[in-house]
This record gives structure tokens, sequence and C-alpha cells, in this order.
């Protein structure tokens, strides 16, 4: 299990950052460039025309890893192996209406691709199928744990309308948190080094491998992504991390544990809830000097660095404190 981890994370890496490289070049030449917005901050502006979809690189090299890794996973009796496969699918899923929306973003040359019902139609019905087949096939049950309580509590048919929130929710906050410099690529994989040792701890092979998939790809990716980015993921990259981040949490049987572990994907979302919310009942003052939260920060005059280290430390505390509501087996 150890020897297949490693594997996983180093043949990740040198895949991402292999196809990274050549993905520069050729993204460049086709002016596949990140749009910025006007309303943001005014020096994004020296970002614009980097080039963006930069996710394909680390989706395509967890594809040919995942191929090779399968069989392996075969030979555990305790794998799930049709479960392992839609979750790998479900992420794939996410990663392919991120590629629907910047190619869209692209085509219109303005930053906003898919319209907000379009988009959340789509990750829903991505969701109610993963849902449908994880069932279909024994991967998940009605019953959720809850964390430090050590107890499951069954939530009957709720469960499905829960999760369907709960999954979509997730997944775009992952995508939120991609808005500087290596933010989402770092914060995502100190995420998937949680579920990597959690995995360890619980035995869970398939998920080792998951984590495995994306702490390889966000360390391949950060070569380039990291300040000052050569390359952004795009929302290909961050709904696609998105969709990996809830896979690992339902292979490890324990959803809830996002609700730490993710910290910072919920600060990112709930900041712009709030801001939105303040925004309305105040008739025009804002709560945050700019939403998402990370661009909060930025307005404080903290560096894309600064937020990057701080925000990637605090999902670490988080999740020390995540892994004593963790449960395993002694």
């Amino acid at each position: 299990m150890l020897i297949e981890f490693l594997v996983t994370v180093i043949l990740t890496f040198a895949l991402t950052a292999v196809f990274s490289r050549i993905l520069i070049p050729k993204l460049k030449s086709l002016k596949v460039g990140q749009k910025i917005l006007d309303i943001g901050p005014r020096w994004h502006k020296n970002k614009e025309g980097t080039p963006t979809m930069g996710g394909l690189a680390f989706i395509a090299a967890n594809i040919i890893v995942f191929a090779i890794a399968l069989p392996f996973l075969a030979k555990y009796e305790t794998v799930n192996l049709w479960g392992t496969v839609i979750c790998f699918l479900f992420a794939l899923s996410n990663g392919l209406i991120g590629i629907i929306d910047d190619r869209a973003k692209i085509f219109k040359k303005q930053n906003q691709g898919l319209t907000a019902p379009q988009k959340y139609l789509l990750q829903l019905i991505s969701a109610g199928l993963f849902l449908f087949f994880m069932t279909l096939v024994g991967a998940i049950s009605t019953e959720i744990y809850i964390p430090f309580v050590n107890k499951a509590v069954d939530f009957g048919w709720f469960y499905y309308v829960f999760s369907l929130i709960f999954i979509t929710g997730f997944v775009n906050s992952v995508n939120l948190t991609d808005g500087l410099d290596g933010l989402a690529s770092s914060v995502t994989f100190v995420v998937a080094g949680f579920f990597a040792v959690a995995a360890f701890a619980c035995g869970i092979s398939e998920l080792s491998i998951f984590a495995g998939l994306v702490i390889g790809a966000t360390l391949g990716f950060l070569v380039y992504n990291f300040y000052p980015a050569k390359i952004f993921m795009g929302d290909t990259g961050s709904l696609y991390l998105g969709g990996m981040v809830v896979a690992m949490a339902y292979l490890l049987g324990n959803p809830m544990i996002l609700f730490l572990v993710g910290i910072i994907y919920l600060a990112e979302s709930f900041s712009v809830i709030l801001q939105v919310a303040y925004f309305k009942l105040t008739h025009g003052k804002r709560l945050f000097k700019m939403s998402p939260i990370h661009h909060h920060f930025e307005k404080c005059s903290w560096s894309e660095i600064k937020i990057v280290f701080v925000f990637s430390i605090v999902t670490l505390i988080f999740c020390v404190i995540a892994w004593f509501g963790l449960a395993r087996p002694i």
C-alpha cells in the first residue's frame, strides 16, 4: 500500500510537471488566456493573458496513473472497485463541466462562461448520478458519521437531499478558492495529505491512491502555478479538484470531516454569501473589502505568497483537529 501510494505520487508529479510544461506554449499559441474582471484588484490586470485550462495537465496525468493503479487495487478484497471507478468518473465529470465553462469564456472573450444556473444544473446532474451509482454498488449508505460524537445517524431519504447540496457546495467552494497564484493547489495539497494519513490509519487502499493522485497533481502543477504563475488551472482544474476532494471524503466514509479539513473552502464560499447578503440588507455597504475572502486580505496589503502560506497553515491546523474526530480502527 505504501509503495503503491509513493509510486502514484511520484508518477503523477512527474507527468503533471511535464504536461504543464508542454501545455503552456501550446495554450499561448491558441490564445487560451485568462480574462480578468474589471471589478477585481487592479494589480491582477497584469495576469491577463496568462494561459488557463492548465487543469488539463493534471487531469491527463491522473487518468494515466489511475489506469495503471486500478489493476493493483483489484487485488485487495476490501476494495469496492466499482465504487472507486465511480468516484474517479465523478471527479472527471466535474472537470468536464469546467472545460465547457472555460471554453465558453474563451469564445466569449470574457470572464463568465456558463451562467450560474447552467453550471449548477450540470453539477446537480453529476452529483445525482454519483449518488445513484454509489448506492447501486453498495459503496455508500444513508448513514452519516458525526465526527467527535462517535456515532452514525441514519438520515434516510434526506441523506440524498443533503448530499446533493453538500457535494455541489464543496465543489464550488474549491472553485472559489482558485483566485490567487498557487492558492487552490496549496490548500488542496494539504487536504489530500490529511486524506493520505487517514487512508493508512484506516487501511483504505483506494483512498490512498486518490490522495496520491491529488498530492502529485497539486505539487506538479505548483511548479508552474506558484507565484508568479505561468499557467492557471481554470475551472477545468478547480472543479476537477473539487470533485476529487469530495470523492476522497466519501471513500473515507466520513463526508462531514470536510467541514473541518475544508475550512478554507468554506470560508471562501461563506465570505461571498455574507458579502452579497450584507450588501443587499444595507443597500450598498460591504462586509469585506472584497470577496472571496482572499481578495479581502489582498486589499489589506497581504502579498499573494503570504495569503497562500497562511491559508495552507490554517488548513493544516484544522486537519490536525479533524484527526481527533476521525473514526478509525484501533
